[in-house]
């Protein structure tokens, strides 16, 4: 395992108001996602035990509160990822989307005050957090019609407002949370807008939807895409590690030409296919597109419980007339469905709807799918208490906008 996990052994229990939080197992964590009430909470992929493996460079630390979380009594659970401060021997807490938790408990210090208490034990000095109530939604019709010179999302109204999300916002900033990027909505990037997850990201409902009705939901573009990809004998496909190589090699000639680094490297796509595979087999899969015996695009799916994620998109600058990405996607968004997923992810977004910017062009096609783009929460962070933390947070942030 390339991530340190503390044993509950190391670590005592934190108690507030008759909740108990420590270090737990594995096992016990993956048990408590798979029951009824951790199902109901929609944990995403970054809090799942695996993710501790495919991130380099932290250590981690898995966390369960509950009435007794030694025996899996548990009512919220979080994969904790710590940096060290060069320097020092303190840590940046981050818990990517998560804790998993119910955001609709009233008394979100019964378990929010332990886990703060805990992380300031572990030698965190700060903490980012992604809670999971989305903010606001728009329906794709609605900004297809609204795109306009400067125009961004945050000047359309919205389709839907989320009061539980609102309430929890205001939850946050009444504790001294602060928004990552402030609240507009910022940042041109699918992982912009001050955090490290994408603040606007874009859903395909499935639930209670027909193959029929995925088919009509689609743009005429779209429809007119996947049917030439068809006829001109794409055929697509499930990889494996094999063709990781080429997936890479794919993404190389994407952020080239679409002009964005992601910044990683072959070994970590593998670690991540290997490590979520390990943990549920069929959690991570590659979809290839192939033309004339050629790959010519290759994305990736990730589903946990009753959510699937389109995480990662490559293709080849030649034959793109043949719509190969267009194939995948829906070829990706019915085996979405025949899973029992709800939702169909698409992820981050930009918030600009203006045509002639470079960055419009991914939201357009993402719309052309007949969804919503949603405004999540967002990130938030929170120096821990003390002058020495907020010193030392406030050099970690000078020390991001340097590199």
């Amino acid at each position: 395992m390339s991530a340190l996990l503390v044993p509950p052994s190391r670590v005592s229990p934190a108690r507030n108001r008759g909740t108990a939080l420590r270090t737990i197992t594995a096992e016990t964590y993956r048990a408590f996602l798979a029951s009824p009430d951790g199902a109901a909470l929609g944990a995403g992929f970054l809090q799942c035990p695996s993710w501790a493996d495919v991130k380099e460079g932290w250590r981690a630390q898995l966390l369960g509160w509950g009435p007794d979380p030694e025996a899996g009594a548990l009512t919220g659970v979080a994969v904790v990822l710590l940096r060290q401060f060069p320097g020092t021997r303190k840590y940046f807490a981050y818990l990517p989307e998560g804790p998993v938790a119910d955001w609709n408990d009233p008394d979100v210090d019964g378990w929010l005050g332990p886990l703060l208490q805990h992380l300031r034990g572990a030698g965190a000095f700060a903490v980012r957090i992604g809670p999971s109530p989305a903010y606001r939604r728009w329906d794709a019709a609605r900004l297809k019609a609204l795109t306009g010179p400067g125009r961004r999302l945050g000047d359309v109204l919205a389709s839907e407002v989320d009061p539980l999300g609102t309430a929890v916002a205001e939850r946050l900033r009444a504790r001294g949370w602060r928004r990552c990027g402030g609240d507009g909505t910022g940042g041109e990037g699918t992982g912009g807008d001050g955090g490290a997850q994408p603040r606007h990201v874009f859903h395909v409902p499935l639930a209670g939807r027909s193959t029929e009705d995925l088919w009509s939901g689609l743009n005429q573009e779209w429809r007119r895409n996947v049917r030439r990809a068809r006829k001109e004998g794409v055929e697509v496909v499930v990889g494996s590690t094999a063709e990781l190589p080429e997936f890479y090699r794919l993404l190389g000639i994407t952020e080239r030409r679409d002009g964005f680094r992601l910044g990683r490297s072959l070994a970590y796509y593998e670690r991540q296919y290997a490590a979520l595979n390990a943990e549920e087999p069929g959690r991570m899969k590659l979809y290839l597109a192939r033309h004339r015996g050629e790959i010519l695009a290759a994305h990736t799916m990730i589903t946990v419980g009753r959510r699937a994620w389109y995480q990662t998109g490559a293709s080849a600058d030649h034959r793109r007339e043949v719509r190969p990405s267009n194939a995948l996607q829906w070829r990706m968004m019915q085996d979405a469905q025949a899973l029992g997923a709800d939702v169909y992810d698409m992820r981050g977004v930009p918030s600009t709807l203006d045509p002639e910017e470079r960055a419009y062009g991914l939201l357009r096609w993402k719309l052309g799918t007949g969804g919503q783009v949603v405004e999540t929460l967002g990130e938030w962070e929170k120096p821990l208490g003390g002058s020495a933390n907020h010193a030392l947070y406030r050099a970690f942030q000078a020390y991001l906008n340097r590199r």
